[in-house]
């Protein structure tokens, strides 16, 4: 796997997953939708870590920067 995510796009993930653990800690997001955000908050997380998307691809999308 080809990296495909850059850095700022990697770090607003980040903030996005951790703001929906915390509306789910604090009981502002709860049921369904709670369960439906946190999935899609681990799949940011995953994704972050491994700095690649494979929407990306599907996409031809690539925000790493390259080496000149």
């Amino acid at each position: 796997m080809k990296k495909n995510m850059g850095g700022a796009d990697r770090t607003i993930r980040i903030i996005l997953a951790l703001a929906v653990v915390a509306l789910f800690y604090f009981n502002i997001i709860t049921g369904t939708l709670a369960y439906v955000l946190l999935a899609l908050a681990a799949i940011f997380v995953l994704t972050s870590l491994i700095s690649f998307c494979p929407l990306y691809t599907l996409f031809g999308l690539n925000t790493c920067k390259t080496k000149n």
